[in-house]
């Protein structure tokens, strides 16, 4: 593939990437197949919709302006007389399809906790980790003695690596702060973000991660310190566009959940929830109950959550790489698609329970480990984590009028090779917002 007239206009290094700036057009031709291609694109699917995947064979699709203008069949590649500076990509039979969206990550946190990895190995339980003081309260003793700016310099390099990773939007949360002082360093670590690079980036606010150690003993003074102080505080910086919390055993019960989440509401910040994690804890039906955007991880889901699914618009949203990391079971996807619901699948990036924000290797998770076929966890990780942040408008489909955030593969025989080839980086080039995204040499 040649591609020419580089700008550097991100940050420098250890991983430098280059944005091309100076052509607003681009064709890319001679694509094998253009991927969840919809030309009336719905805000998600459900279901037995979640295993349709539309392809377009030997294919072109035309940029214009960090949209997507057009695209067709090769048999009737368009004249390009009218297109002044426009950039030609040949895709050589790679595949062309939407960048992923993320709709869960936590990647500003300070330094990493591969110890607690090793202590796993040796038989302790996440539970077990956090009770002794690791967990959400080592990651918080870290990022309070860590500055912004150098906080800002490792999610920086975080975001470099998903955005080469295919990544064309993502929620990063805060909670590894657990002060005021903190969250809102991490909330305006993700607000200099979104000015500095070109992924869409949407931030949530997570006090409610853990009980901070100052308040081991007054958790009913905390959830207070959330409402009255940390949350105006964020709405007048308008720092987040979402509030989390962890609704599971020895964190926050649901009760405490909807309490917290309402209070958000009145600040502007819409709900998501961390739930049933490490228990059926109540966290489905809170965010059924608040008007949730999602409830994700879902380790522990049966009949009575997915009924309380079933009757709202809540996204489900599947983190595999937790489960994977962490040793727990595995959500009941295949039970939850076959009622009916849809599915989103997102990376968790995150320094204690799932170290990666490669969203191609959570393909591979869900197809291997949840029995979802390819084009279903295609599904889950762009048109629905699309929905779950919001973005229907705009990403998770191939659709004209929305953003030109592209990943082009290597040729491949078809979707199906990309889960099955885990472990491997299969992109060729990626595209977010127009701007064509390389690694430097």
């Amino acid at each position: 593939m040649k591609i020419s007239g580089y700008e550097q206009v991100l940050f420098q290094r250890e991983f430098r990437i280059f944005v091309h700036l100076m052509s607003k057009r681009i064709l890319i031709k001679n694509i094998r197949q253009l991927v969840q291609l919809r030309d009336n694109a719905p805000e998600k699917v459900a279901g037995a919709e979640m295993s349709e995947l539309p392809v377009l064979e030997d294919a072109w699709l035309a940029i214009d302006n960090g949209l997507i203008a057009d695209y067709g069949s090769m048999e009737e590649f368009p004249g390009i007389s009218d297109w002044n500076s426009l950039e030609i990509i040949d895709a050589n039979e790679g595949l062309v399809m939407p960048a992923f969206v993320d709709s869960h990550t936590h990647i500003v946190y300070a330094g990493s906790r591969e110890g607690e990895f090793v202590d796993r190995i040796r038989g302790l339980s996440y539970e077990d980790i956090a009770a002794r003081g690791g967990g959400i309260l080592n990651s918080a003793k870290k990022l309070r003695a860590t500055s912004e700016d150098e906080l800002y310099e490792q999610a920086a390099g975080r975001i470099r690596e998903v955005m080469l990773l295919g990544t064309g939007a993502i929620e990063i949360k805060s909670g590894y702060g657990l002060d005021m002082e903190s969250e809102l360093k991490m909330l305006r670590v993700i607000h200099r973000l979104k000015d500095n690079f070109p992924l869409n980036i949407k931030a949530t606010f997570l006090g409610a991660h853990a009980v901070p150690v100052e308040f081991k003993d007054n958790k009913r003074g905390y959830i207070q310190h959330l409402i009255n102080d940390m949350m105006p505080a964020i709405a007048k910086e308008q720092l987040a566009d979402y509030c989390d919390v962890f609704c599971e055993r020895n964190y926050f019960t649901q009760e405490e959940t909807i309490e917290i989440l309402e209070a958000a509401k009145k600040y502007g910040m819409k709900p998501r929830i961390h739930a049933n994690q490490l228990s059926n804890s109540g966290g489905v039906q809170a965010g059924v109950q608040v008007g949730a955007l999602s409830v994700d991880h879902l380790e522990y889901v049966g009949d009575e959550e997915i009924s309380a699914l079933k009757n709202s618009d809540v996204m489900p949203t599947l983190l595999p790489g937790a489960a994977f990391f962490l040793g727990l079971p595995y959500p009941p996807a295949r039970k939850m698609i076959d009622a009916g619901l849809p599915v989103a699948v997102a990376s968790d990036f995150n320094p204690g329970s799932s170290p990666s924000g490669n969203m191609m290797q959570m393909l591979s998770l869900v197809c291997v480990t949840h029995k979802m076929t390819p084009e279903e966890a295609i599904n889950a990780a762009t048109i629905n984590t699309a929905y779950a942040m919001e973005l229907s408008n705009s990403h998770g489909s191939i659709t004209r009028g929305k953003a030109a955030s592209l990943i082009i593969t290597k040729p491949v025989p078809s979707v199906a090779y990309l889960p099955y080839y885990f472990g491997q980086n299969m992109i060729e080039q990626v595209i977010i917002n127009g701007n064509i995204i390389s690694n430097s040499n």
